[in-house]
């Protein structure tokens, strides 16, 4: 039987996600990417147990790009980036337009410098470049709203660390890390996972935020 994912390879192993089978190597490279793994799976416990060698890299490669974008920030701050972060990973725009690494960047960038003025005392909204972005601004603002519940006055002061933290990231992702111009994307959606689907070697974030980070 051959994989039904790549068409080409023989399909050992039975995918509980997709309710097929699939390749070994499909089912390494795309688990937890491409394919939304249960937490029971045997072979996603496995494989983050006992990573192969080219998944080690990447990990570290994700480690290289992700830990510096983010070092700066405090315990607040690394709070709202990681439910910031959960957002992205689900994200998926408005079916017609395509989100990139550039988008986010923009985007990021757009919301940083408009929380830096409101934190002080100057209400001046940025807008960023491309469509695609704007749509990821106005989808964001609902989501980020909640969170300052709470967190007085110097919440715009934390949004915009934060928003500051994913604009580096994607920049850097974008030079450092395979996978075209959804690198950065490619990279959150490998690092943070649901709280349900964390395993060995992921690392608590807020409750609120309903993710946990990987590495």
């Amino acid at each position: 039987m051959v994989c039904r994912v790549c068409g080409r390879r023989p399909a050992r192993r039975a995918c509980p996600a997709l309710t097929l089978n699939i390749c070994s190597l499909c089912c390494g490279t795309k688990r937890e990417v491409e394919i939304r793994c249960p937490a029971d799976c045997g072979y996603l416990f496995s494989g983050r147990a006992h990573p192969a060698v080219s998944v080690r890299r990447q990990q570290e490669d994700d480690a290289r790009v992700f830990f510096p974008s983010a070092r700066d920030l405090n315990e607040t701050q690394a709070d709202i980036l990681l439910a910031v972060l959960g957002f992205l990973r689900d994200y998926r725009g408005d079916g017609f337009l395509r989100v990139t690494d550039d988008d986010v960047e923009n985007a990021a960038s757009a919301l940083a410098a408009t929380h830096e003025t409101a934190a002080r005392g100057v209400i001046y909204e940025q807008r960023p470049q491309s469509l695609a972005a704007q749509r990821l601004v106005n989808d964001l603002r609902p989501f980020i709203a909640p969170l300052g519940r709470d967190r007085g006055t110097s919440f715009d002061g934390d949004l915009a660390a934060v928003f500051r933290a994913i604009e580096r990231g994607a920049r850097e992702a974008r030079q450092s890390l395979e996978g075209g111009d959804t690198a950065y994307l490619a990279m959150v959606r490998r690092l943070v996972v649901p709280q349900a689907d964390a395993g060995p070697g992921a690392r608590p974030g807020s409750s609120a935020a309903g993710s946990r980070l990987v590495v």
